[in-house]
C-alpha cells in the first residue's frame, strides 16, 4: 500500500512539475491580419478647434469641480493651443502636453500603453516618448488624424473623462 502510494504522489507532482514547465505562448508573437491603430495621418487641426475641444474639455471638468491642464497638438505633435484651469497643479502641464504628443504619435489613446503596463508589457516603457497614464485622446476627422488632446491634473480616470468631452468635439 505505501509503495502504491508513494508512485500515485510521485505521478501527480511528475504531471504538475511537467504542466507548470510547459512555456505558454508569447502573445507579442501573435502576427495580426492589419496594422494596428493604423489611422493616416491628416491636416493639422484648426486653432479654432483645439480651442473649442480645451473648452469642452475644460467644461466637463468645471461640472465635476476638477482642476485639470489640457492641451491640443496638431497631427505634427506641436502644440497648438493649451488651457490652465484656474488650481490645476504646475506639474501636469507638462503631463498634459506629454499625452497629447504620445497620442498623436502613436495614434492611440495613452489608456492603451497603462493597460499595456498594467498587464506586464514591460517593453512598453522603453519606447521613446511613451507616457503610460490615461487621459490623451487621438482626435479624428474623416477617419484622418489631425491632432490629439491631453488632459492632467486629476485622477487618469478625470482626465479621460474631460478629455473625451474635448475630443466629442471632433471625433464624431
Amino acid at each position: 500500500m505505501t509503495f502504491r502510494l508513494r508512485a500515485a504522489i510521485l505521478t501527480a507532482c511528475l504531471a504538475f512539475s511537467g504542466a507548470a514547465g510547459a512555456q505558454q505562448a508569447n502573445p507579442l508573437d501573435v502576427i495580426p491580419d492589419k496594422m494596428p491603430f493604423n489611422i493616416p495621418y491628416g491636416a493639422p487641426i484648426s486653432l479654432a478647434r483645439a480651442q473649442a475641444a480645451i473648452a469642452a474639455a475644460a467644461a466637463e471638468a468645471e461640472k465635476h469641480g476638477w482642476a485639470l491642464n489640457v492641451a491640443v497638438v496638431d497631427s505634427g505633435a506641436n502644440l497648438v493651443a493649451f488651457g490652465r484651469m484656474d488650481g490645476a497643479q504646475l506639474g501636469s502641464i507638462a503631463v498634459s502636453e506629454h499625452k497629447a504628443r504620445t497620442s498623436v504619435k502613436f495614434r492611440r489613446p495613452t489608456k492603451a500603453f497603462e493597460e499595456a503596463i498594467q498587464k506586464g508589457d514591460t517593453r512598453t516603457v522603453t519606447i521613446d516618448d511613451v507616457i503610460g497614464s490615461r487621459g490623451g485622446i487621438p482626435l479624428v476627422e474623416d477617419g484622418k488624424l489631425i491632432g490629439a488632446i491631453g488632459c492632467s491634473g486629476g485622477a487618469g480616470s478625470q482626465d479621460e473623462v474631460a478629455c473625451t468631452a474635448g475630443a466629442a468635439t471632433i471625433n464624431k
